[in-house]
């Protein structure tokens, strides 16, 4: 009941910092019997959060031991069953012979019982724009409890973040096809060491890895040019794979290079406008950017009346946890984790003052009906920070069409150019194997 319940609450929780959450691949999810999902670790305590809510099953996480340290983690930890495991990047020499016995065995009798453990191969949190080294822990553990005669598959998990840091931005989770592991008497580290470059390559076919992020920065334009309108979320990143993932082997080519140059170019001379490439492609209509402009100012009106109620709650809480976010983590991996725990506790803080001072003033059924309308009021807070946030963009638009118009005429002529040379060069140097995601005619 109490893992039901903080299970709900934080899938809530996911809900409310992202504005979408899309989740595919559930079939690849078996219902029952002994799982292992091993995901990519760009975002911290967020990737387990993700996973937990929306895989279907109960999940018990490996997780550092450090993170045990205070007592609002060490609970929240324990609610949710994680085990602890201790680690040489946060022990060291000091540590000693690092024993993760106790840890192994708490994971093996799950397993065997037919539970899921969760477990990020990568080890620690990063923000890096490819994947880390693996470690061979999830291979150690999915084999020895094959040994143990548990009927053990391994469910990778790709997380991608459009915005990792950002409130309200969007991200992708993907559970790939599941890996039976054969029961061996061999543990050992060859057999460990093999199904870890196995994981490996399931898990870049589920991430974006480029060598840096100036290059998946222009591999990024290069998508956008080439893909087709309204395409969804998961489509874009496979998209974005797939030129990450061949680009090294046809990076030289002259077509090639002559792509990026102009694409970088092109890119460049978007940021000196301070015009998006979205912008460009609807057309940089003054008139069609004022209706958008008028029609979300007319959302805006709707959701306000509920929302000004308790805004000296829901706003200053916006505010502090996105301070706390910068302000409290060195790490950009983890601004999103400070920024949702910081944002619960001052949430709930908020409300529970509100509602004890409520009841003391007006008595228990007035405090009854605040503590109900409090949410409905956070809801409509989420919704018109959307749509303020839709409104800046659209009044910079508007602004945008009005005063580089000359500009954006001949910076589109050059769009289309690029676009036809990208899907062009693009059918020239893929794979053959490869079958296009969308065909163009001719190609």
């Amino acid at each position: 009941m109490v893992y039901a319940a903080l299970r709900w609450f934080l899938a809530l929780t996911m809900r409310v910092f992202f504005r979408q959450v899309e989740v595919v691949g559930l079939e690849h999810v078996p219902a029952r019997g002994p799982v292992i999902f091993a995901g990519n670790h760009p975002n911290s305590l967020i990737d387990p959060i993700l996973i937990i809510t929306t895989c279907g099953r109960r999940v018990r996480f490996a997780a550092k031991d450090t993170l045990f340290s205070t007592r609002i983690m060490r609970a929240l930890l324990g609610a949710l069953g994680a085990v602890p495991l201790r680690r040489k990047d946060d022990h060291g020499a000091a540590g000693g012979k690092l024993d993760n016995d106790a840890a192994f065995g708490a994971m093996f009798d799950a397993l065997g019982a037919g539970d899921a453990i969760g477990i990020f191969p990568e080890g620690l949190s990063h923000d890096a724009s490819q994947l880390a080294t693996l470690k061979t822990g999830a291979a150690r553990l999915a084999l020895g409890a094959a040994a143990r005669g548990a009927p053990v598959v391994v469910v990778p998990c790709g997380l991608t973040f459009i915005h990792p840091k950002r409130f309200r931005s969007r991200v992708l989770v993907q559970f790939g096809t599941p890996m039976a592991i054969e029961p061996t008497a061999d543990t050992g580290p060859e057999p460990a060491r093999a199904l870890t470059v196995r994981l490996d390559a399931a898990l870049r076919g589920l991430t974006i890895n480029g060598s840096d992020w100036d290059t998946v920065r222009a591999l990024d334009t290069v998508r956008r040019l080439y893909q087709p309108s309204g395409i969804d979320l998961d489509e874009r990143v496979e998209l974005a794979r797939r030129f990450n993932a061949h680009y090294p082997a046809v990076r030289e080519l002259p077509p090639v290079r002559e792509v990026i140059a102009r694409t970088q170019a092109y890119q460049a001379r978007l940021d000196e406008l301070g015009v998006s490439d979205r912008e460009l492609a609807r057309g940089m209509s003054a008139g069609a950017a004022a209706w958008r402009v008028a029609r979300t100012l007319a959302l805006l009106l709707v959701w306000l009346p509920v929302m000004l109620p308790a805004a000296p709650l829901h706003l200053p809480a916006v505010a502090l946890a996105r301070v706390a976010g910068k302000r409290l983590t060195p790490r950009k991996d983890v601004i999103a984790t400070t920024k949702v725990l910081a944002g619960i506790l001052i949430v709930l803080a908020f409300y529970a003052a509100a509602t004890i001072a409520v009841a003391v003033w007006r008595g228990p059924l007035v405090a009854l009906a605040v503590a109900a309308f409090l949410p409905v009021s956070g809801f409509a807070t989420l919704r018109v920070l959307d749509r303020v946030a839709q409104l800046r963009r659209g009044v910079g638009a508007l602004a945008r069409a009005l005063t580089v118009r000359r500009q954006a005429k001949v910076l589109a002529v050059e769009r289309a150019a690029l676009t036809a040379q990208i899907v062009r060069v693009v059918d020239e140097v893929r794979p053959r194997e490869l079958v296009l995601m969308f065909p163009r005619e001719g190609a």
